[in-house]
């Protein structure tokens, strides 16, 4: 299937844009940042994790629209998406031995398998995307209710009292985010196919080679950024980080 440079270079942004915010919140867990900061409060970090997932989302819609343009079968969209959800467990599992008491149940790739089944779905509801974008955007903030608030029912998004976790993405908002990905992404293919088919500039070439290996990339940069500053307190200290 052809690639969209233009698409996999913006989603490579996401990726930066991700691994500066997280390597400051590994930073910040092993009390190298001063004054220490909250990135569960602060507006300054709170508006840049929604802008991450939100770029995330669109480019995970706008790539679901590009996939049916080309008539990727549901065989390969299957397999795709059996990694991801293997991920998503691997995530869970990991951040439970790291953080025991806010373990992600419901992440960002948790969302994401729920999410593309659901987006490939509506596809066919065309302008119609905006109007349910719109609905699932805004339900949190007309349809939560108490009997939410369960571990069961986090994946909605509809609780009352946010879950104490190092990542949710539950379904609503974040499906609306995906679905308006996906319908500019339709559009653009019938009325302007040239923003998004056209050449990247050479320079912007190594984002979109990170586009390409989005999910390889998720999965491995904590690790790594973790093991580094792991090494660096080691060497600088003599000691290893409790």
């Amino acid at each position: 299937m052809t690639r969209f440079d233009r698409l996999d270079a913006l989603r490579g942004v996401a990726i930066v844009w991700m691994a500066v915010f997280h390597f400051c919140f590994d930073l910040n867990h092993f009390r190298l940042l001063e004054p220490r900061q909250n990135f569960y409060l602060d507006p300054f970090w709170t508006w840049q994790r929604a802008s991450i997932v939100s770029l995330f989302l669109l480019c995970a819609g706008a790539g679901q629209a590009v996939a049916l343009r080309q008539g990727q079968p549901w065989g390969r969209f299957w397999r795709r998406w059996g990694q991801i959800a293997l991920c998503a467990l691997l995530v869970s599992a990991g951040s439970a031995l790291m953080f025991p008491r806010s373990w992600i149940s419901f992440g960002v790739l948790h969302g994401l398998a729920v999410m593309l089944v659901m987006c490939r779905l509506l596809a066919p509801a065309g302008r119609g995307l905006w109007v349910l974008g719109a609905v699932a955007v805004t339900a949190p903030t007309w349809a939560a209710h108490a009997r939410f608030n369960s571990p069961l029912w986090d994946w909605t998004g509809l609780v009352t009292v946010k879950p104490i976790t190092e990542d949710w993405v539950p379904v609503l908002p974040w499906l609306g985010v995906m679905l308006w990905g996906m319908a500019a992404m339709q559009w653009l293919l019938k009325a302007r196919p040239g923003w998004v088919q056209g050449p990247l500039a050479r320079g912007l070439q190594p984002l979109a080679v990170l586009g390409r290996w989005s999910l390889s990339f998720y999965m491995l940069h904590q690790p790594v950024l973790i093991a580094g500053i792991v090494l660096w307190l080691w060497l600088a200290t003599g000691r290893l980080p409790l």
